[in-house]
């Protein structure tokens, strides 16, 4: 593994959206990282991704790698692996303690990826309220780096739930508060706000082409689009 700081600084969108940013060189990834997988591991021991006996871990290391696969920095990838951790384990606090370990920018793109800082124990607003406001986020974030992380993200969990549907079809539904139109609608306005603001980057096109083919498995299995 090289060792070094990786000194190119996260990409700011610009006015107008789009991606901006000059092709990178290959990330540089430095003991920062390692710290980071470590750290993922222990935030997210025991946690099992929803309705399989499949660890946690795995969807962050694969956020990282989709990261990394799209010229990501050090700071993205870092972040690709804690995207969840204050969402899921500790809110705010957990944020301020990434901030103190990784650094300012690696803490401002886990957060612009959470829908929530709320801590352990604490009520979070109703699902269809905190997607509605992380859609009008993406639209509005001047952070290429949430854009870029949260393109991964998506493109993980869209493949993993295209993957079940095919195995399973409908009974995969209870497992998302959404149930299978809300799920369907969330996954479809998020790729289309990364489809504009993020054209340049392989996970988001590989999210479109992902979401279509749900959409065309749900319609050929149980006869609805929406």
């Amino acid at each position: 593994m090289a060792k070094g700081q990786d000194n190119r600084h996260q990409g700011d969108m610009g006015p107008a959206g789009g991606d901006p940013r000059p092709e990178p060189a290959s990330a540089v990834l430095t003991t920062r990282f390692d710290e980071a997988v470590l750290y993922a591991t222990l935030v997210h021991g025991g946690q099992l991704r929803k309705g399989t006996p499949i660890p946690y871990l795995s969807h962050l290391l694969a956020v990282a790698a989709l990261v990394l696969e799209d010229r990501g920095d050090e700071h993205e990838v870092i972040a690709a692996l804690l995207h969840d951790a204050v969402e899921d384990r500790g809110g705010r606090d957990r944020l301020e303690d990434i901030r103190a370990r990784f650094g300012e920018q690696a803490a401002d793109i886990v957060e612009g990826c959470s829908d929530s800082t709320l801590g352990d124990g604490e009520e979070k607003a109703p699902w269809l309220d905190r997607k509605k406001a992380y859609i009008h986020h993406l639209k509005t974030t001047k952070n290429r780096s949430v854009l870029l992380v949260s393109a991964a993200d998506k493109l993980h969990n869209a493949r993993s739930v295209l993957a079940d549907y095919l195995d399973i079809g409908e009974e995969l539904w209870p497992r998302f508060k959404g149930g299978g139109k809300g799920t369907l609608w969330y996954y479809r306005e998020v790729s289309a706000i990364l489809a504009d603001r993020l054209p340049g980057s392989a996970s988001t096109r590989q999210l479109s082409d992902t979401i279509d083919r749900l959409e065309s498995a749900v319609f050929e299995r149980e006869g609805w689009r929406l």
